[in-house]
């Protein structure tokens, strides 16, 4: 099949597809007389794996390791549950720092009046440098000079 057809089939785009060619993470497809690449059953396999993979938010290096294991039959699952793990540390990892941004952005949404008054404790925190207000009543004076 032609490459609409493969990303139709995977749900990888065809500019995807392209680029995972490019940076070696598939096999670049078999071409026609014409040119054209033609993709196989098992290359559609591949980047419906590719997919899932990165629909759990894998990087495109840990992608390839986990094909290389996936095409390894003689793998250790130990191997598999280590690139799995170190993801799950590094997407709890990210989920904390996002609760930490929405508690801040709450407080400071939570603090500011909303109204037609100019002060506003959440473009005071913006303009701290160090994430904290210098002004002490916690209200933005304007633009530092």
């Amino acid at each position: 099949m032609n490459i609409g057809k493969a990303a139709s089939a995977s749900g990888v785009s065809a500019k995807m597809i392209r680029y995972y060619e490019s940076i070696g993470l598939i096999t670049p497809a078999q071409r026609s007389d014409a040119g054209y690449r033609h993709y196989s059953a098992d290359d559609i396999h591949v980047l419906r794996f590719i997919r899932r993979a990165r629909d759990l938010g894998f990087s495109v290096h840990d992608i390839a390791g986990l094909l290389t294991l996936w095409r390894d039959q003689g793998r250790a699952s130990a191997d598999v549950k280590r690139i799995a793990t170190a993801h799950i540390t590094a997407l709890q990892r990210k989920i904390d720092e996002l609760q930490g941004m929405v508690a801040t952005l709450q407080t400071l949404a939570e603090h500011c009046h909303g109204d037609q008054r100019p002060d506003c404790p959440i473009l005071a925190d913006l303009d701290a440098a160090d994430g904290a207000c210098g002004c002490s009543d916690g209200m933005s004076v304007g633009p530092r000079s």
